[in-house]
């Protein structure tokens, strides 16, 4: 615009001049006269047609401004669209993560003649991935294993946090029973887990209310994990349907409440104590009729400075409503791909003591030094009182765990007892050592 008015005055002042310069004789008449005015005309036109074109040009920047401004308010729209979409939106998922194992073993069991000729068998374990993530409120867990010989869910959740205090879960999560999450140092374990009853997982729903040192746990369980009670592969021990006339239960309709405080003694450490109970149904496939089946327990899990104690009493009955001429006095019980009887009724007592130290040895950071002792007292038939002792170590050097176990057991599952079914009516009185170290990457 500041280019069409400089050209009109240059073109005013040089008529002005031109006017102003030539003798007024030159002006009124002569051929040299109308050219002159004829150039003063094509002067004129011109500057008639550059009004033209700074009109135009004013409204082309007239349409150019509205553009422009609409294009404003559409940018600041779409902000203000944005800015409420994140407002009302919580965000993708929170502190994913993503890791997992593998694990390798070495054994030799004194029973195995074999084996003892090879100098022990050095195996793969393990390996298993674990997923873990939080969408603000709503949380997943999952871990799945591979063996070299089959491959099982161990669990697999989401759950809800209501309040800062109450969460639920939904799917495979551990049964809140006894001293949690293990009732062992060990790598092997020790009875309960053997019974179904220590680092059990199942497939239904749990709520977990924590205030202060107060835990409350409650959970019900449609059925075991994999909803296939005849599958013997499988992490947790449980209730086995193999379509035996003998063996033909399966769990269902299970509930499950534990409740447990921690009192606080300040320096000297803490001590929490509680008390699970369990109900649930026996289905038996032969007869179509329920049974039921249940266990209670009190625990005291201790931490005083290095020190950490475990006690744990337990009972549990299985009253099953098998065909006319079989015995109750075992159930079929199964995991890691085999299966096994054990008394129908009995008593556990579990005590556990380990020690702590810290060390400075190249990539070794702590000794956990342990012993652990875990009984089981038959009611049910005539079969002689199942024991299993580990004395051991775990060398921590994260991220690598290595568990170094002398494990002695006596009519006890896994552990090269003489008799058929040691957990059930058992009567193998020698005891049976395995020497077992397993090494552990975790990531």
């Amino acid at each position: 615009m500041s280019y069409g008015r400089t050209t009109t005055s240059i073109a005013a002042a040089m008529v002005i001049t031109m006017s102003l310069l030539l003798p007024a004789g030159v002006l009124a008449g002569g051929s040299e006269t109308g050219a002159l005015r004829a150039e003063i005309q094509d002067l004129k036109a011109r500057l008639a047609d550059m009004e033209a074109l700074k009109q135009q040009l004013r409204q082309l920047e007239s349409k150019i401004a509205a553009v422009e401004t609409v294009q404003v308010e559409q940018q600041q729209k779409t902000a203000a669209l944005e800015v409420e979409a994140d407002a009302g939106d919580e965000g993708p998922v929170k502190d994913i993560s993503i890791g997992g194992a593998l694990r390798v073993n070495y054994g030799y069991g004194d029973w195995n003649d074999q084996q003892k000729d090879r100098g022990g068998d050095f195996n793969f374990d393990i390996f298993r991935l674990d997923v873990n993530g939080q969408y603000n409120d709503l949380l997943i867990s999952a871990q799945y294993r591979w063996y070299s010989y089959m491959d099982v869910i161990h669990h697999g959740w989401v759950g809800y946090n209501f309040t800062d205090k109450l969460q639920g879960q939904l799917g495979v999560t551990q049964v809140p029973f006894g001293l949690l999450p293990y009732a062992s140092h060990n790598f092997w374990f020790g009875v309960p887990y053997y019974v179904g009853l220590e680092d059990d997982y199942d497939m239904g729903a749990k709520l977990l209310y924590n205030d202060g040192p107060l835990n409350l746990q409650f959970a019900f369980f449609k059925n075991e994990e994999w909803g296939s009670s005849g599958k013997t592969a499988r992490y947790s021990f449980d209730v086995i349907d193999d379509g035996g006339l003998a063996s033909s239960n399966s769990e269902d309709n299970q509930f499950n409440l534990r409740a447990a405080c921690t009192l606080d003694h300040g320096d000297l450490g803490s001590t929490e104590i509680g008390f699970s109970g369990e109900w649930g149904m026996l289905y038996n496939s032969i007869t179509e009729d329920h049974g039921d089946h249940w266990a209670a327990a009190v625990h005291l899990n201790g931490n005083y400075g290095p020190w950490n104690l475990m006690l744990e009493a337990a009972r549990y009955e299985y009253d099953p409503e098998n065909p006319d001429g079989v015995s109750d006095d075992s159930i079929l019980m199964g995991a890691f791909a085999g299966s096994y009887e054990v008394a129908s009724e009995g008593n556990i007592y579990v005590a556990n003591l380990s020690y702590d130290v810290p060390v400075s040895w190249g990539p070794v950071t702590n000794l956990t030094f342990y012993d652990d002792y875990s009984i089981l007292d038959k009611d049910s038939g005539d079969g002689d009182d199942s024991h299993i002792n580990t004395l051991g170590c775990l060398i921590s050097a994260n991220p690598i765990y290595t568990y170094v176990d002398f494990i002695m057991g006596r009519n006890m599952a896994w552990l090269g007892s003489d008799a058929a079914q040691p957990l059930a009516g058992g009567e193998d009185d020698d005891w049976h050592m395995l020497f077992n170290v397993n090494i552990g990457y975790y990531f």
